[in-house]
Formats: structure tokens, sequence, C-alpha cells
């Protein structure tokens, strides 16, 4: 009996050994002290050919307005909204679904790929050395949308409202959002895109660069939805040739390049913007990104932001993510089809 008693103890410390072996192995790793290579977009194309230079933004060069680059499609509707902003920014408008119109050198980009994406890096691209010192303000071209952190969901107000100089003022970036609530997506296969992001990234910052790819327990806060104001010196903290880069990677079609599906492809993208324009004394540590501080300074206290940027202070009920009442998601990430005739 004693004998069987011995077995059973023996088997039990082995398989909770185990247990705790494993346990440990798959813990949760702080990103306090996680240093990444995320300095420098290191994509290599396979091919040497460029796209012609079609994106210049007319009269952008010696400009005093902080420039408004708007990615549209020719579904997004009359554009006539962004007229009235013209007094307060230096509009910068691609509807990147419109025919190539060979004879011009204006407002088009190479193809019809990775949403938004395409559009802001064909702008830095073709317009690098005429960058308004005032900065530029990166927008989709739909008025109204379930994103837009306004009551009305009206991007105009938000644009209208926006103080350039206090939101450029701490890091040099800042998304247009400050409620954190978005944190489910209206695609259902945001999955695929979360799973893609290690590789792309690691691909996109050099393969064989010291930790160049997300561990397994790395988690990259980042607001949604790729509408953001960033600073001059911040876009020229990269080389012409890092964004000609990385607009190759999204238009290539090898194994390395950017997925097919321009959901993902997009959303992909949505998540660098900040890694890339936040100023580098900000984030940076021994020439190496720190994941703790680019998180940091990724998703600042919903109150803070909304005074920051849209000068709406001292609200109540405010918790880090949100300010109750300020925004609301829209049932099914939808607003109502006649929202602009009922809202303009």
């Amino acid at each position: 009996m004693p004998r069987k008693v011995d077995r059973f103890v023996i088997q039990s410390a082995v398989f909770l050994g185990v247990l705790l072996l494993i346990l440990y192995i798959n813990r949760p790793q702080s990103a306090a002290n996680k240093l990444l290579a995320w300095t420098e977009i290191r994509y290599k194309s396979t091919t040497n050919e460029q796209p012609d230079s079609r994106g210049a933004c007319p009269s952008l060069a010696g400009s005093k307005k902080p420039a408004l680059v708007v990615a549209r499609v020719a579904a997004d509707g009359d554009a006539s909204w962004i007229d009235p902003l013209s007094k307060k920014y230096h509009p910068c408008i691609y509807t990147v679904d419109s025919p190539v119109d060979h004879a011009s050198k204006y407002l088009q980009v190479p193809a019809n790929r990775g949403h938004e994406a395409i559009v802001y890096l064909t702008f830095i691209i073709d317009n690098y050395y005429h960058i308004p010192e005032a900065g530029v303000v990166f927008v989709h071209g739909s008025r109204w949308a379930w994103h837009n952190d306004e009551p009305t969901y009206d991007n105009a107000a938000l644009l209208k409202a926006l103080d350039v100089h206090a939101s450029l003022e701490t890091w040099g970036y800042h998304n247009l959002r400050c409620d954190w609530s978005a944190m489910i997506s209206p695609w259902d296969a945001r999955a695929v895109s979360d799973f893609a992001l290690p590789a792309a990234f690691e691909t996109l910052f050099g393969k064989g660069q010291s930790n160049s790819k997300l561990g397994k327990h790395d988690t990259v806060r980042s607001q949604c939805c790729a509408q953001f104001i960033v600073g001059r010196k911040n876009i020229l903290q990269h080389s012409l040739q890092e964004y000609i880069a990385l607009r190759q990677w999204l238009l290539d079609t090898s194994h390395d390049a950017a997925p097919s599906d321009d959901r993902v492809a997009g959303r992909i993208l949505s998540y660098l913007w900040h890694i890339l324009f936040i100023k580098k004394e900000e984030i940076e540590e021994n020439g190496a990104i720190s994941l703790d501080k680019l998180n940091s300074a990724a998703c600042p206290r919903a109150a803070d932001c909304y005074c920051r940027l849209y000068g709406i202070c001292n609200l109540d009920n405010c918790n880090d993510g949100h300010c109750y009442g300020r925004y609301e998601i829209p049932p099914d990430f939808r607003i109502p089809d006649d929202w602009a005739a009922t809202h303009s």
C-alpha cells in the first residue's frame, strides 16, 4: 500500500512540475524593457521600377497653412464639405478610383491599394520637400463616419475645431480620436490582420534585425482609425527612400509584400503611423523603440485628448478611454444611410 502512495506522489509531483514549466514558458512578458528595431523602414523590394510621380499637391510649396490630405473614393459622394475648411487648411484631395490622367502630375496615386495608406504615402513621397511647416492632417474622404469622434460623427466639425498647434505640441503627432471604445472592429476578420501584423512588421523594419519581431505576449496599442495630424519635422524623421520602400511593400506582389486583401494590408499600416511619426526622443531608448513608451503615447487619456485637440475641457464622468456623453459607437458601427441629409 505505501508503494502505491509513493507512486501517486511521484506522478503528481512530475505532473505539477511539467505544468508549472509550461505556465512559466508561456507567462505574459512585461513590455517595460522590450526594445524593438522599429526606427527605420528596411523593406527591400524585388523590383527596381518605381511608379511615375503624379501625386503633387498644387501650390503646396510655401503654404503657411497645414495641409489637409484627403483620401477618398468616388462613392464618398460630394466633396464640397471640404471647401469651407480651405480657410484653415491647404486641401490636397485624392480620389483613388479616378481614371489616370497621364497629362497631369497632381493628386493621383499609382494604384487603388491599401485604402487611405496609398494616398498618405503618395502625398509624402511626391511632396516630401514641400511639407508645410504647419504640419499635415490626414483624413478619409467621407464627411460622416461612425469613427469620427464627434457627437454627430461629423468630420467637418472635428477639423474646424482642431487646435493644430496644441495637437502637435507634445509628440508632434496625434490621432484625431480621443475615445478608445472602438475596440471591436466592424470587420469580422480582424483577427487575420492581427495575426499577419508581427511578420509584416518584421519585414518592414528588417528581417535579421535584433528584436524586429513582436513576441508572443507583446501588445501594440494604437488608436482607430487612421486619421491623424503630424508635424513636418516628424515626417522628416524618415528618409524619402523609406517612404518609397513602404509604399512599394504595399504595391509589390512578392511573398514578403503586403497581403493581397486590402482590408488586411490597410489595417496593418493603420498600426504603423504613430510608430513612424511620434517624436523619436519620446519613444526611443538606446537606439530602439521602447514598446512601453510607444504604448504610453499611443492612447492618451480621453479627457486630456479632448481638451488638447478640440478645446473641450473639464469634461465630467470620464475614465482613461471614454468620456460619457461625448461619443457613442452607433449600432453595428453604422450611421443611418440618410444621416447626411438629416444632419447637414
